[in-house]
């Protein structure tokens, strides 16, 4: 019977090399899968407080054992020590690029099911995926900045600049009042590229619906939110889509 360590240990460099990158893939999957899991047995809001403390133990121990075999200094918590030697600017820029390769797994993945599915399945996949994505997003920043629970009007303006759309779009907040803002996406990475191809907008009312109202809603159950304008509908010049959230009670 053969040694399967042994088995590996023969394969040529790049049979490794692709291992290695497909090793970190299946975690990333088998992690997704298990946060999908625990959310389709427990609920939500339980995967939620499951995934904040699986995430602590997990990217710790990971980052300290690709640091001894990389060569990387990390600290107790995980991090890795080279982030804090970073600059403002650098740091800044690292985040605009990650913001820049969220968006773009999200196309890529909107794409591969729209190419051998139809736009249909893909819009159904994407608006779907939104509802999960969404209060996620809200829950990470509300702990990131530790905001109340049912913050008001002042905790969605805080957590709306700190979306992963916010490192990459330009977008601008109105007070209405104490109670009420508007919240415009003025430039959208997407949508500026359809323009420059000379594509008509992206129509993303139906993502929109969902992807809005889930992260107010988790920042602040009592937030209601209203669509002023969303591709397909027209818009001005000045912003590609427009949010109404009013604190309600």
């Amino acid at each position: 019977m053969n040694d399967m360590a042994q088995i590996i240990g023969q394969a040529d460099d790049e049979v490794l090399i692709r291992l290695v990158m497909d090793a970190f893939r299946r975690t990333l999957v088998h992690y997704g899968f298990w946060y999908a899991e625990v959310e389709h047995q427990l609920g939500m809001e339980k995967a939620f407080q499951v995934e904040r403390k699986v995430w602590s133990a997990s990217s710790a121990n990971q980052m300290k054992r690709l640091g001894k075999v990389l060569g990387f200094a990390v600290e107790a918590d995980g991090t890795p020590a080279r982030l804090k030697k970073l600059s403002r600017e650098e740091l800044l820029e690292l985040l605009k690029n990650l913001g820049v390769n969220w968006l773009a797994n999200d196309g890529i993945w909107f794409q591969a099911v729209e190419f051998e599915h139809g736009m249909i399945d893909a819009k159904r996949c994407n608006d779907s995926c939104w509802t999960r994505y969404s209060p996620y997003e809200a829950e990470r920043i509300k702990e990131l900045l530790e905001l109340p629970e049912n913050g008001g009007i002042p905790a969605l303006k805080k957590a709306l600049a700190f979306r992963m759309y916010a490192l990459i779009n330009r977008q601008s907040i109105e007070d209405v009042d104490d109670r009420c803002i508007i919240f415009r996406m003025n430039e959208c990475r997407v949508q500026l590229a359809r323009q420059r191809k000379g594509l008509d907008d992206y129509p993303c009312k139906s993502v929109g619906l969902v992807e809005y109202p889930y992260f107010a809603r988790t920042i602040d159950s009592r937030i209601k939110t209203e669509c002023l304008g969303c591709p397909p509908d027209p818009h001005p010049d000045e912003w590609f889509c427009a949010w109404k959230f009013t604190l309600e009670e």
